[in-house]
């Protein structure tokens, strides 16, 4: 399949060939940016964000930018005519005629593929409820792939929100690709869900699920950690019983392997003592950075840029 006029909805739409196409272009644009600043002059994205986000958000504007196109949207749907009862089919309609590009957040699961499936223009999926966020898994990768110096045979621990963390579901698909060993570390409340493991096993992936990270800390190559969702628990007492549960300081670095990498998608909250951030190990702001240069890729790609 194509770039040009694609659909950036779920990670499992995208085989290996294509997943290393997208990161070699990334990592061409940060080695060569000033190549790329004019690439998508008099073209519009729409970023349409009717859930808060500070990095993805600002990310795909900052990469529109710097591709030398313009950016419409929001960041506060009751500012917009969904509060006086618009459909979201109808702003969709709408929104389709104003650009030539999508990047859509939403709370419901399968948000994307609904607009995808209303508008002409490609949408980028920006996150859809607890489900799937591809471009931060394509940021992921990128990020592991520049620190390990590779993305196959790695041993990878996921740790604390597997239930509801969409950046989760969605990194654990892509390494089903590059033989990684993965361990699903957290509260047996928040273990990776059933369906998510099923796909897993289709998969081949090898993987494991504990709930004491230092039984396993000494294997891993890489440590991908998550915030307890507060937003996404019904129940108060839910979110309190679990609340805390990890906590990585430096003192965690005694049961690592010197060369472990630690990510983290943002915001935290408790789960990292910032006096672990100045750890060669801890690499999540970089992190947060690559996300520009990977998601001027995408746009580039189905926007026909080269």
């Amino acid at each position: 399949m194509g770039w040009l006029g694609r659909d950036i909805v779920s990670i499992k739409d995208f085989s290996k060939d294509e997943i290393l196409q997208v990161l070699d272009k990334a990592a061409d644009i940060e080695k060569n940016r000033s190549k790329y600043s004019e690439l998508l002059r008099g073209k519009v994205m729409a970023a349409l964000f009717f859930e808060p986000s500070t990095r993805t958000r600002l990310s795909f504007e900052a990469a529109m930018h710097r591709l030398g196109g313009s950016v419409i949207g929001f960041s506060e749907p009751s500012m917009t005519s969904i509060a006086k009862g618009e459909t979201f089919e109808d702003t969709m309609r709408i929104i389709d005629g104003y650009c030539d590009v999508i990047a859509i957040r939403h709370p419901e699961i399968g948000s994307a593929k609904k607009a995808a499936d209303i508008v002409r223009n490609p949408v980028i999926n920006a996150g859809d409820g607890a489900h799937e966020h591809p471009t931060q898994t394509f940021t992921d990768l990128y990020t592991i792939r520049k620190s390990c110096g590779r993305l196959d045979n790695l041993t990878v621990g996921f740790l604390g929100d597997l239930k509801y963390g969409r950046t989760v579901h969605s990194l654990a698909y892509a390494l089903s690709h590059f033989n990684a060993t993965i361990y699903f570390i957290s509260p047996k409340s928040l273990k990776m869900p059933d369906e998510d493991l099923k796909e897993l096993n289709k998969r081949k992936v090898t993987y494991h699920e504990e709930e004491d990270l230092l039984k396993v800390s000494n294997k891993l190559d890489v440590l991908y950690v998550t915030r307890i969702q507060k937003e996404r628990f019904l129940n108060p007492e839910d979110y309190h019983s679990v609340k805390g549960v990890y906590k990585l300081d430096p003192s965690f670095l005694k049961h690592t392997k010197p060369e472990l990498k630690i990510l983290h998608p943002l915001p935290r909250i408790d789960e990292i003592n910032p006096q672990l951030d100045k750890a060669p190990q801890s690499i999540y702001f970089e992190q947060a950075h690559n996300g520009v240069p990977v998601r001027m890729a995408l746009l580039a790609m189905v926007l026909g840029g080269k």
